[in-house]
Parts: structure tokens; C-alpha cells; sequence
């Protein structure tokens, strides 16, 4: 549904003008992105994002922090001023595992409305993964038969298992893994990771990739002599992979537009990652794609996403910088009748 507005001043323009707005308030970031429908897509008018943690010893306490939770209050009021600013027609804003699993979540999101006027809806995992599917898949290539789409987010990891022989993506299957960047490096420690506690991250999170082949057979489906090479595409969303093409580019700081939609062999995942493991703390947050505040979760999601290319061998991987809040996005246009597709972005 789409998250009242009422709290805002907005002046409503004519239809041809209409704005957009959909905030992604995750385990480990707040995301937000506005946007204006345009010839075949939507033109992005404001973007923000921000690491805020949230879900920071919640894996230990079952609680949001205070500490976490005035981060988090401070980047959605940035959302908002935003929000305001340009004068936004439709805002839908979710919040994801975090909100999920904390026993105070009811709390921390009345006090979000309270100081921000932002609404803020808990989605369940199938949501999640709706939307991610939505929001990359204008990246699926329609020459394959199957695709492995994943999420590497903050608190969970988003597994799709999508058909593509029809007209439009088909969801076949999905699982949101309790695990992800800032609960590993809070249970292992994010700052000092030696190979040891690396493949211990890695073996972990390929432990609980196991129920999730065996139930759709995608092992089988990959290794079958009867199907052509080429016929799975993996894509991977997230912080993680998008930080990894980055790294491979040697890019001297991030830019979204070398590395949305790049694909990357199996190879160049590999060397990049081990990159990153070779490196201290210290050098993670000297890296310009990478920076202090994502120093010590890097290697966590390098992990899982080893245990991913593991488990299921697909010689390459191409890379979405995008998910949920362009999923969010799509679903407004379409319910407007202004659907968008990824040319706009």
C-alpha cells in the first residue's frame, strides 16, 4: 500500500509532474529515492543513503540500541526534510529484518513518526523479496531459462530462485537467511579477520544455503549435461557485490554508473575478494569504494557471497545496484499507471 503523507505539506502538481519517493530503512542502512516518471522509466530527482546500524548488537539483545536507534531517527529526518523539499506526491517507506526480529520495533517506529512524520511499515521476508525481484529485474536476461537473484543485506540474506521462460519473471522460490553483514561481523568480529575466521564466516553461511538448493534442485538444475551453458544467470544486489565491482574496477571512488548492470566472471569475484582479505583494517578503510564505516562488514558479506558462488558454480556474476527501493518505486508507478522500466535510471 502507499505510506501515508498526511504528516508532510504537500502541494499536489499536475499529473504529468507527479513525484515518487520509497525509503528502504534496512538492517544496516537508510536509503531513500526520489523520482519523476519519464520516457521509459523514471528520472531520479534525489537519492540519499546512509549506514546507520541499526541492527547493531540486536542479534545479542533482541533489541534496538538507543544508540541505534537516535542514528537512525537522524538519517530519516534527513529523509524527510527531502521528502518535503520535493514536494512528494506518493512515499512508500518499509523497514526490513531489523524491524523484523526486534522486540521494540513497535516503539522505535511511533518515535520515528513522532519526530519525523515518516510512516514506516514492517515488511514480512516474501515482500522483501518481491520487491528486490522487481526492483533488478529489468538486469534479467531473457535468454536464460533460470536465474539465481540475491541480497546481501545488513541483517538477512535474500535468496530468489526466478523463472524466466515466461513473459514475465516468475518467482519459483525464495528464502530469507538470518544472517548477513552486521550479524556475522557481530558475531565474529569485523576488524581483525584472519583466513581461519574467514572460512568460518563462509562455512557458516553455506550451511544454511543447503535446505535452500535442496528444496528447488538448483544444483541439479546447474549441473544437468541436458541443459546449454549460458541457460542460469546469477545476480547478486547488494552492498557486498557492488563493493567488489569496485574494487575490481580500481575505481578511485565509487560511481553507481561504471558498476550497476556490470558482470563480472568468476575469477574477478574471487581475486577481488581475496584483495579485500589480504588487506588490514586499516587499508579496507583507506579503499574509496569502501571507507570506515563499511570497513568492518566488508569481508563478512565477501563471505556469504563465497559461499554462494560455492554452492552454486555459475561462471559469472552480474552485478545490481539497485533492489528494493526501485521495487517500491515500480509498484507506485504501476498502481498510478505510470509503470517505469530501468532505461530511466
Amino acid at each position: 500500500m502507499t505510506v501515508s503523507t498526511a504528516s508532510f505539506p504537500i502541494a499536489h502538481p499536475p499529473a504529468h509532474s507527479v513525484v515518487y519517493a520509497a525509503l528502504d530503512l534496512g538492517t544496516n542502512n537508510c536509503r531513500l529515492l526520489i523520482a519523476r516518471p519519464a520516457s521509459g522509466g523514471f528520472r531520479v530527482l534525489d537519492a540519499f543513503s546512509r549506514i546507520v546500524r541499526l541492527g547493531e548488537g540486536l542479534a545479542r539483545t533482541g533489541a534496538l540500541s538507543e544508540a541505534a536507534m537516535d542514528r537512525t531517527i537522524a538519517a530519516l529526518a534527513v529523509c524527510a526534510q527531502k521528502v518535503r523539499a520535493r514536494r512528494v506526491d506518493h512515499l512508500r517507506a518499509v523497514a526490513t529484518e531489523a524491524c523484523r526480529q526486534a522486540s521494540n520495533c513497535a516503539e522505535f517506529l511511533e518515535r520515528a513518526r513522532r519526530e519525523t512524520g515518516l510512516e514506516i511499515e514492517t515488511i514480512p521476508a516474501s515482500e522483501e523479496a518481491r520487491l528486490v525481484l522487481a526492483g533488478c529485474g529489468p538486469l534479467l536476461d531473457p535468454n536464460a531459462a533460470r536465474a539465481l537473484l540475491f541480497d546481501i543485506g545488513g541483517g538477512s540474506t535474500e535468496l530468489l530462485w526466478v523463472g524466466l521462460d515466461q513473459r514475465e519473471p516468475d518467482m519459483l522460490g525464495y528464502a530469507s537467511l538470518p544472517m548477513g553483514v552486521v550479524t556475522l561481523a557481530d558475531r565474529y568480529g569485523g576488524r581483525e579477520v584472519s583466513r581461519e575466521l574467514y572460512v568460518a564466516m563462509r562455512d557458516e553461511a553455506a550451511a544454511a544455503l543447503a535446505l535452500f538448493d535442496e528444496e528447488h534442485d538448483i544444483s541439479g538444475w546447474i549441473g544437468s549435461d541436458s541443459r546449454q551453458p549460458g541457460r542460469m544467470q546469477m545476480l547478486g544486489s547488494s552492498g557486498t557485490v557492488t563493493t567488489l565491482a569496485g574494487v575490481h574496477l580500481e575505481l578511485p571512488r565509487y560511481n553507481r554508473s561504471m558498476v550497476d548492470g556490470i558482470v563480472l566472471d568468476r575469477a574477478s569475484v574471487d581475486a577481488a575478494s581475496e584483495r579485500l582479505l589480504a588487506m588490514d583494517y586499516a587499508g579496507r578503510a583507506a579503499h574509496p569504494c569502501i571507507g570506515p564505516e563499511r570497513a568492518d562488514l566488508v569481508l563478512a558479506g565477501c563471505a556469504i557471497l563465497s559461499a554462494i558462488t560455492g554452492r552454486w558454480p555459475c561462471p559469472r556474476l552480474r552485478v545490481a545496484d539497485r533492489g528494493v527501493r526501485e521495487g517500491i518505486l515500480y509498484g507506485l508507478m504501476a498502481r498510478n499507471g505510470r509503470r517505469g522500466r530501468a532505461g530511466g535510471l
